[in-house]
This record gives C-alpha cells, structure tokens and sequence, in this order.
C-alpha cells in the first residue's frame, strides 16, 4: 500500500499517540483526529499538524485506514456511530477479538503494539512488537506491510491466541509495576527513595533474557524460609498487601514442587 495512504486516527490517549506518531514518521499521511474530548482531540492533531473533530458525524469517509485506539469496552458503542464506508478499519486492542466489526466494515482486522505506553515517554516503536490479524488476506498482507514501517517485529495472531498474549502482558507488565508501587510505598514509609531498588529492578528484568523466569526465581519463598517470610507479613499492617504477599509466596513455594504446599500465615 502506498505509504502516502491517509489515515484518521478514533481516540486520542497514550496508545493512539504514540501509534500515530511512529505512522507520521513513517511517512503515512494523518488525515483527522477524532476523541470526544476536545482538549485531547485538538492537542493530539496539533501534534500532527492535521484536522480534529469531537463528532462522530464529522468523521471523514474518504480516508484508507480507520484507527481505533480507544478503551476496550468503548469500542462496540463507537462502532454503531460511524457509518460504513471503503476504508479498512483496524482497532490495537489484546483482548477485543476481530469480529467486533462484524456488520461495520467490510475491510477489518488489528494491529496490536505490545508495549505499555506512557504520555511522557517516547517509545522506540522499531522494537515494539506488533501482533496482526484481518478478516481478508489482501488487507493481512496491507497490514503486515504498515505494521513492518514502524517495527521490526510482526507476527500475524488469531484473536483467540492475542487474548491469552494480553493476559501474559497484564501478568508480566501491569501485575509487576503493582509490585513496584508496593516496594515504593514501603521503602518511602521508612524515609528511603526508591533509587536503592533500582539495580535490582533492572537486574531482575534483565535476567530473563538468559535464563527461564522460573531458573531466575530467588527470594524466601522458593527457600521455603519460612522464618523470613513470617517475619515479612509481620510487617505489613495493611490486610490486603499481606493477603498479596501470601498468596504470591505460596505460589512461588508450590511451583519449586516443596513437599510442604503451604505458608503459615501470622
């Protein structure tokens, strides 16, 4: 497809943002912004240097490819507003499969970036993977052909194999910086700043590009050190936070296959 192709993008946060500026960069034309919002709407398409609108009436119909960054469960009642036209429409959610189009668009499919994205962080989008899938081969092939303009990394994926891709990364990204919330609250408890975790933050998360998560996994509880781990929950005063602790514990202890599967709470 012809890398001048016009491009609106449908939602205006972290995902549509970083997205539409590695297409611009890549040298797609983006055509209109539209968000509900217009503060996001017009700050996004000032960015970009293209038009904006907070109505879906105003959406324009002669655009090649339809964007829609938007939240997962915002994304069916959007659909019923925008009336069809030529364009292939593609979403980035993990977990909404395809055939959420169905009756909409005749040319549909994903494009998925597996990559948490912020607002105020810039995102090498060449090392960002991108997961397609589309209802027709002619526009999978169109797909694969935008998705490898921004990243070196494109895997075509049923929706029923990208939901379980986007359980692994709610495990392995949003679960993990919870954990880096709760390490922060307790050293900033105790006066100290989170800098002193740092290097084994990054040591942790470098090691898994070497050895299995599970050959990597060290603490009290893969020891079975039950003193340690009571002394922990001793410490943790907020019932829910001690709840995590056992319940994360008790699974690393059962995973190293321990012949005593639990961890006496205090």
């Amino acid at each position: 497809m012809n890398r001048k192709m016009k491009v609106v993008f449908i939602g205006s946060g972290n995902v549509a943002t970083h997205l539409s500026v590695a297409m611009q960069k890549a040298g797609y034309v983006i055509g209109q912004v539209y968000s509900r919002n217009e503060i996001h709407a017009q700050a996004l398409a000032g960015r970009l240097h293209c038009d904006w609108t907070a109505k879906t009436g105003e959406i324009t119909p002669a655009a090649d490819l339809y964007v829609f960054a938007v939240r997962d469960d915002a994304l069916p009642g959007l659909l019923t507003q925008i009336p069809p036209n030529n364009g292939l429409w593609i979403h980035t959610a993990g977990s909404v499969p395809m055939d959420v189009f169905e009756g909409h668009a005749a040319h549909c499919g994903v494009l998925y970036p597996l990559q948490t994205f912020s607002g105020n962080r810039d995102t090498d989008f060449r090392r960002v993977p991108c997961l397609i899938e589309a209802r027709w081969p002619e526009d999978e092939t169109r797909l694969h052909e935008i998705a490898g303009r921004l990243s070196d990394s494109v895997q075509t994926l049923s929706s029923d194999k990208r939901k379980f891709v986007h359980l692994a990364a709610v495990f392995a990204c949003n679960f993990s910086n919870h954990m880096y919330a709760l390490a922060d609250q307790l050293v900033r408890g105790q006066g100290l700043s989170t800098d002193v975790l740092l290097p084994l933050i990054d040591e942790t998360a470098a090691k898994i590009h070497v050895l299995s998560p599970s050959d990597a996994q060290t603490g009290p509880a893969v020891r079975g050190d039950r003193q340690t781990l009571d002394r922990h929950l001793a410490l943790l005063p907020d019932p829910a936070t001690r709840e995590i602790y056992q319940l994360i514990s008790n699974h690393i202890y059962k995973e190293t296959e321990h012949e005593q599967h639990s961890i006496r709470p205090v």
